[in-house]
């Protein structure tokens, strides 16, 4: 697990590797460190981990801009509210 802020107000978290729970857990712990507005891209390899990780986002109300999907990669951007 490796988290960083790459730039002013962005921030990265690499959870490549885990299974559930964990990557929802790190997200949730990482986005519980960021200010409002400010953005976290996570980067996972558990497939399942994207259902874990939208619906913690719907019943936050954290805000999911994109989502990417490649080569058993998924790179999420997730903004704060």
């Amino acid at each position: 697990m490796k988290f960083e802020k790459r730039s002013d107000g962005q921030y990265l978290l690499d959870v490549k590797g885990y299974v559930c729970p964990h990557p929802q857990l790190y997200t949730k712990k990482a986005l519980g460190r960021l200010q409002a507005g400010e953005v976290l891209e996570v980067q996972f390899d558990n497939p399942s981990s994207g259902e874990s990780i939208a619906t913690m986002c719907d019943n936050t109300g954290d805000e999911i801009l994109d989502r990417k999907q490649e080569a058993g990669l998924f790179v999420w951007q997730i903004r704060k509210i």
